[in-house]
């Protein structure tokens, strides 16, 4: 085996050998007036994560996704209608562990969602 095919094979085995990147502990979602950030959330699926949802606005607003936080196992309380509410300025923390799939997540005060405040949260 040549030099440069020797080289090539330990690299690749040491791709496939290494681990998986880590999720963070936790990850910030801004909440802004109409929008989501980051946008879209990605997670990893079978992994805890905290997600820390901070209201930057001056006005209320929610984090509504009914499936992605159905399908998560939650450590707590459920999120009440599968929404987190935010009065201006507001931070509030969830815990949970991710199940694989592509889910919807949206503001639903009136016309919020409509004005561009929706995102996906897509978990691998």
């Amino acid at each position: 085996m040549t030099a440069a095919r020797f080289a090539a094979l330990a690299a690749f085995s040491l791709l496939v050998t290494a681990p998986a990147v880590a999720q963070p502990a936790a990850i910030t979602i801004d909440v802004t007036n109409f929008a989501f950030a980051p946008k879209p959330i990605h997670l990893a699926a079978g992994r805890p994560v905290t997600l820390n949802f901070v209201n930057r606005s001056s006005s209320r607003h929610d984090f509504t996704a009914r499936n992605f936080f159905a399908a998560s196992a939650i450590s707590g309380a459920m999120p009440a209608n599968g929404a987190i509410d935010l009065a201006p300025h507001q931070s509030r923390s969830i815990t949970l562990t991710p199940r694989a799939g592509s889910y919807s997540a949206h503001c639903g005060h009136f016309m919020h969602k409509q004005f561009g405040m929706k995102t996906q949260i897509i978990v691998n």
